[in-house]
């Protein structure tokens, strides 16, 4: 067996492991819910809104992955603003609903974080919960990545697979100092960016300018703006006959991808990654990068110049230098077999759901999960392209129903 046919078969048993399956989504709805139950007994919170964001929304979840959720305060039909104390306020009111109602567990309040979160633990199913408020540029982030999947099906399998990959080497976690999700996410993109042949353009092309900029004055104009803005822009890059195709596999840009960032540390001393512009940029050229002061700079698009990768310390940044390059070394081998494969690119209860219980034979997971997890992933996807078209927000479809959150639809798949 070649190679790539063997690291195809790994890719593809992994994907179909970490998919959600319908009954991922419902359990989500089903905690949106709860909580906006909790949040309507909240004196203080009269008339706000639950609105989920973050890898749920754009449809980059697994199914083990957490949920993000903003709680957007009323205000009429402009957005929403508070201080940081406003909302330290507002989610320790939250937490003591929490605490009376018994919505959860592992109840943790983060109240000096540069977002506020209060983080729990759902008694469904264990799915961990982050809370904050009034985090709009976090949903319109959120979307655009979803978006942006409509250029290409495989950035959402490339994203799934780095993400399983990087937990496995342990450099998915902000808290120790390594990537967060997101920035793991902007990895992706910049990939697709400067892969030859490139298969995303640069982001300035989708959205010029600032976004967290342009969320100011009337809710529903700012997000019609935004979303009509990308989906122009999407629609031209994608129409664009004269682009050269990029038609290789999901493991085959898993390789190159892992190969781009073999020497992370030694570019990050000069180098910044900038997916707005879709290239590296010298840091001394960036005033607003100035001065230097992260061990590497991966910049929010959206939110410039904001360090994605804040919180990655230069210890780290070895370490997670070392698990492209240890990981680059295996893919590139002619010594590999799919458990070598496997063990390095998953975490163990990943692996566990692959190889059987018993001698730690290898086995391929049943095909029907796989089609189960398609149907939720294609509604979600038309969905928001509808909303960008201006579609009804009392829309119903016979594939499925949806959940309003003060004008932002979400498909939910039927039972």
């Amino acid at each position: 067996m070649s190679t790539h046919s063997t690291l195809d078969i790994v890719v593809n048993d992994i994907l179909r492991v970490v998919t959600p399956v319908q009954e991922d989504w419902e359990i989500r709805f089903a905690i949106i819910n709860d909580l906006r139950s909790i949040v309507e007994s909240v004196e203080s919170l009269r008339g706000a809104t639950v609105e989920p964001f973050g890898s749920f929304v754009s449809n980059l979840f697994t199914r083990w992955g957490d949920l993000d959720i903003s709680i957007e305060l009323s205000n009429g039909l402009h957005i929403s603003s508070a201080g940081k104390k406003q909302k330290q306020t507002f989610l320790g009111d939250v937490l003591k609903a929490l605490r009376m109602k018994g919505g959860g567990s592992n109840l943790q309040f983060i109240s000096n974080a540069r977002v506020p979160i209060l983080k729990f633990k759902s008694y469904r199913q264990g799915v961990s919960c982050d809370i904050s408020i009034n985090n709009l540029p976090g949903q319109m982030k959120s979307k655009i990545l979803l978006w942006i999947n409509k250029i290409d099906g495989r950035f959402r399998h490339m994203v799934l697979l780095v993400k399983e990959w990087a937990k496995a080497h342990k450099i998915n976690n902000s808290k120790a100092g390594t990537f967060n999700s997101y920035s793991l996410s902007l990895l992706v993109i910049f990939y697709f960016q400067t892969c030859i042949p490139a298969i995303f353009p640069p982001l300035k092309d989708i959205y010029p300018g600032n976004m967290v900029d342009d969320l100011i004055g009337v809710r529903s104009d700012a997000e019609n703006l935004i979303a009509q803005t990308c989906d122009a822009n999407i629609n031209r890059f994608i129409s664009n006959r004269a682009r050269s195709i990029n038609r290789k596999s999901v493991a085959e840009l898993f390789v190159e991808f892992i190969g781009k960032f073999a020497k992370m540390d030694s570019m990050a001393v000069k180098m910044g990654i900038c997916p707005y512009s879709g290239k590296w940029e010298q840091i001394e050229d960036n005033m607003i990068w100035l001065p230097k002061t992260y061990a590497i700079f991966v910049e929010d698009p959206f939110e410039q110049p904001q360090n994605t990768a804040r919180s990655v310390s230069a210890g780290q940044l070895k370490k997670i230098t070392e698990a492209f390059a240890r990981t680059h070394d295996l893919l590139t081998s002619t010594n590999q077999n799919q458990i070598s494969l496997l063990s390095n690119m998953a975490p163990a209860h990943v692996i566990r759901c692959i190889t059987r219980p018993y001698g730690g034979g290898y086995f391929h997971p049943t095909q029907p999960q796989v089609q189960r997890a398609i149907r939720p992933q294609l509604q979600s996807q038309r969905h928001f392209q509808n909303v960008s078209q201006g579609t009804s927000s009392n829309s119903s479809s016979s594939k499925g129903h949806t959940l309003v959150h003060r004008g932002q639809q979400i498909w939910r798949p039927k039972s």
